[in-house]
């Protein structure tokens, strides 16, 4: 941690921001394809603000990370641990990993639960471009109706939650802008 950028860039107001990005990574986890905006985090690039309020709020000193190739970055490390005291790990024992979607794949690196234990699986938060209502038709639990999602790629989504109850569940991030794509959700083609 030699460097100033790792020493800051954390929540202003710790419990107020805190509570607010937890309450907005609930809520897009609970409304799939929903898209809300999370602030107060100013992490180090190539991190965005989405991903790093993420991880201020999810990430302690019990839940591995991983940093794809994409962001595994000096700065980026120094940040994490000083920020959270996240253990930095391998893909197979992440709790949480982080990069761009190509970074992050193959999917099958990561842990997606046992059938006693669905839950021991990793959480992945996808970084992208961007984030808009269109795309692959969304369906299941917390979706009235439909929803729809820019996602990178349908298929590999739908072969996720086809493991369903095992299986990854995602946040996807751009900017400050996050949806989340649990492992319930049905993904069609648009």
């Amino acid at each position: 941690m030699t460097t100033e950028a790792s020493l800051t860039g954390g929540f202003e107001n710790t419990p107020v921001d805190a509570a607010h990005a937890f309450r907005v990574a609930l809520n897009t986890m609970a409304r799939p394809g929903h898209i809300e905006t999370v602030t107060g985090a100013k992490p180090p690039a190539p991190l965005s603000v989405a991903a790093g309020a993420l991880l201020l709020t999810l990430a302690d000193d019990e839940t591995p990370v991983y940093l794809a190739p994409s962001h595994d970055l000096p700065e980026v490390r120094d940040w994490i641990t000083f920020h959270t005291g996240a253990p930095l790990s391998d893909p197979a024992e992440a709790v949480f990993a982080v990069g761009g979607w190509s970074a992050l794949r193959p999917l099958d690196h990561f842990r997606i639960g046992v059938p006693e234990y669905p839950d021991r699986s990793a959480t992945l938060i996808v970084e992208m471009v961007g984030l808009e209502n269109h795309g692959a038709i969304l369906t299941g639990p917390g979706i009235q109706h439909s929803a729809r999602l820019s996602l990178p790629a349908v298929e590999a989504f739908r072969a996720n939650s086809a493991l369903f109850p095992l299986g990854l569940d995602f946040y996807l991030t751009a900017g400050n802008n996050l949806a989340a794509l649990p492992r319930t959700t049905k993904i069609e083609r648009a």
